[in-house]
């Protein structure tokens, strides 16, 4: 199982949310490119990006920060946030970027991901945040009556390299991820599945790849914080 670190972008910091409100934002640094460095130091092998104005806005709005990070390190990235036409999804991809997160477009306009991931085999994913089940979009502040598993098998045929599903009442909260449903999504589609929302020990983490079915794990507050050692996790997940 991958170990995603994550870096949350607001205002060009770091930053994590609760329960993904933009106004419960805890600042955990002035500098992505820095921190991103910090990560891969540490052996990770993948990057989780996020544009959390951009999510709001509709478009990139954190780019300089983004573009920072990819001079920086050599590990591959994935960024989400304000991705939702082809020519957002070219640009991120032509400056380096290895996979772009299309969530809100997902259930607005399918068929862009549909194209996007004929286009740029291995390089989409499809970020599904829910609530209670139920997707969320516009930066979560928007919930749909659509079902998270009814959206995600709707893909199944798309070439999508992944889902990143997250728990939003989870996420941030430290109080371990939902690792029922995202096993159950998992189980109900050939799409390798990401856990996003929660995660907060080893223990979150060896519980999700004990599964068997669960294809990585995003972390943030609890690398920044303290409560995962990420060259331990990393170890602990390798071996």
């Amino acid at each position: 199982m991958i170990l995603y670190p994550a870096i949350d972008l607001k205002d060009g910091q770091c930053v994590r949310l609760l329960h993904g409100e933009m106004d419960k934002a805890t600042v955990f640094g002035n500098d992505p490119a820095a921190q991103a460095a910090k990560f891969q130091a540490a052996g990770c092998d993948w990057l989780h990006l996020v544009d959390l104005n951009g999510a709001f806005a509709g478009a990139p709005v954190n780019a300089a920060a983004v573009e920072a990070i990819l001079s920086r390190v050599t590990v591959p990235c994935q960024l989400g946030g304000g991705i939702r036409d082809m020519a957002t999804i070219e640009g991120w991809l032509s400056k380096g970027l290895s996979r772009v997160i299309l969530g809100t477009v997902a259930v607005e306009n399918p068929a862009l991901v549909r194209e996007a991931a004929a286009a740029f085999p291995g390089k989409v994913a499809v970020g599904i945040d829910a609530r209670n089940g139920r997707v969320a979009t516009k930066g979560w502040a928007e919930e749909t009556d659509i079902l998270v598993t009814d959206l995600a098998q709707s893909f199944e045929d798309a070439g999508v390299a992944a889902i990143i599903y997250t728990d939003i009442l989870r996420d941030g909260a430290m109080q371990g991820p939902n690792i029922k449903a995202t096993e159950a999504l998992a189980r109900a589609v050939t799409i390798p599945v990401i856990a996003s929302g929660g995660v907060a020990s080893l223990a979150d983490l060896t519980a999700l790849r004990d599964t068997g079915v669960i294809a990585g794990a995003i972390s943030g507050r609890a690398l920044y914080d303290g409560a995962i050692d990420l060259a331990e996790a990393l170890k602990a997940l390798a071996a």
